[in-house]
């Protein structure tokens, strides 16, 4: 098995680059369908349970509340890149993802039995909310560790696909279901997801380990909190990956909550539209962010620090038109564009990231990296207020204009570190 991914590693090098180069590798065929059928059953949730906590409650604050539970995890989501990095990035994805299998299916029982409430939707958002933020992390640091680094681009792209696919069907099947069926059955396909995703991701033959076995346990001896302090210390050495990381921290801040977790009341109360129109809003961005991620896999020799400096400001400038339009169709537009330029801004930093870490590393820093995804609950739980006070645009402009404000103060303070052709984040 290994003389054979060291055989595919090798004609790769001579094979023309295609968008399906990383599907010649054995662990990432199997990789790419247990992140789709992730993906899927996560937007899914997403959609589901935004608009029965909206219903249910009639309260845009209590949506952001709902919205920033799931990522509560992502304070804790270094530990997750601690764990991976030690136990195997394979072997904790599957039991993240058998974990999220197990609370769907306790909504599944109370929603068939009855007996479902906000409340219980609430505590179960949280305990996901624990652990969902890291699968991105977890599943980004296992491809870099399939993949050859002359794959890893490609890889990212298509990696990425999964989750843009799933904004697309997931969106529209989880909607769809649930006008049709109700919330038990649609929660049935969503337990069915998690499972098949967890046996695909078992069938990943996990790379052997490369240090000794007397190293191995001189490791595993060490604190935890030793590692996550080298881990951050190792992100903040490397001033390309703390420019980054501080993109990401904006985007997640200003950027995301406007398209995510008050995307619900956006199609409810400035639209007027149902859970379909929900689903299509949605499945826009998606739509955008997958022509996104399909453009950058069959590009080669993307200076991918300049790149994430284009399609982030390209991304704000869409969304101060998206927070004006008053029509579905307008806005449509609008989150096709944001969805494409975001794609390209995420894909960027990711390989930034894992192309400046040491394999070593590479948990600990992708951690890193879904820590600064707590500026996500912070942006929503403060848009709420917002919006309460000032409405929607008046919310939205404020946003993608202090965003947009911080990311150009970013490149300014960062520019030797990204803009220069020869700058290493810029490197072929």
């Amino acid at each position: 098995m290994e003389r054979d991914e060291s055989r595919q590693r090798v004609l790769s090098d001579f094979v023309r680059p295609s968008a399906l180069a990383p599907f010649r590798i054995r662990n990432y065929r199997f990789q790419w369908p247990a992140d789709l059928l992730t993906s899927w059953a996560f937007e899914m949730e997403m959609i589901i349970l935004g608009w029965y906590v909206l219903v249910e409650t009639g309260s845009v604050l209590l949506l952001t509340v709902f919205a920033s539970l799931g990522y509560i995890g992502t304070l804790v989501a270094p530990m997750f890149g601690v764990v991976g990095d030690r136990i195997g990035h394979r072997d904790l994805l599957a039991m993240m993802r058998a974990s999220y299998g197990v609370l769907a299916g306790v909504l599944m029982t109370l929603a068939l039995s009855g007996h479902l409430s906000s409340l219980f939707v609430f505590i179960v958002a949280a305990l996901m909310g624990v652990v969902r933020p890291s699968d991105l992390g977890v599943r980004g640091a296992l491809v870099a560790t399939i993949m050859p680094r002359e794959q890893l681009i490609g890889a990212i792209s298509i990696s990425r696909t999964t989750m843009d696919t799933a904004r697309i069907a997931g969106a529209l099947s989880g909607a769809g279901l649930f006008a049709a069926l109700g919330m038990g059955p649609a929660y049935v396909a969503i337990v069915c997801l998690y499972m098949i995703a967890t046996a695909l991701t078992l069938c990943i033959v996990a790379p052997a380990s490369r240090h000794p076995v007397g190293e191995v346990d001189s490791e595993v001896l060490r604190s935890p909190l030793r590692d996550l302090k080298e881990g951050v210390a190792y992100c903040w050495r490397t001033p390309a990956m703390r420019a980054a990381l501080w993109v990401a921290f904006v985007a997640n801040l200003t950027a995301y909550p406007l398209t995510n977790g008050l995307l619900p009341y956006v199609a409810k109360t400035i639209y007027g539209t149902n859970q379909t129109g929900l689903g299509y809003l949605s499945a826009s961005f998606a739509i955008g962010s997958l022509a996104g991620s399909i453009l950058l896999s069959l590009l080669g020799g993307i200076r991918v620090a300049r790149l994430m400096i284009a399609a982030t400001v390209l991304w704000y400038a869409t969304l101060l038109l998206f927070v004006q339009m008053q029509t579905v169709p307008t806005a449509i537009v609008c989150l096709v564009v944001a969805g494409f330029s975001q794609s390209l801004a995420m894909i960027s930093i990711a390989v930034i990231l894992m192309r400046s870490s040491a394999e070593n590393f590479r948990g600990r820093v992708m951690g890193v990296r879904m820590m600064v995804i707590y500026g996500l609950p912070f942006g929503l739980l403060a848009a709420g207020s917002l919006i309460d006070a000032i409405g929607f645009p008046a919310t939205g402009t404020l946003y993608a204009a202090a965003g947009l404000a911080m990311i150009l103060a970013t490149v300014l303070h960062w520019r030797a570190d990204l803009w220069p052709v020869h700058a290493p984040a810029n490197a072929r």
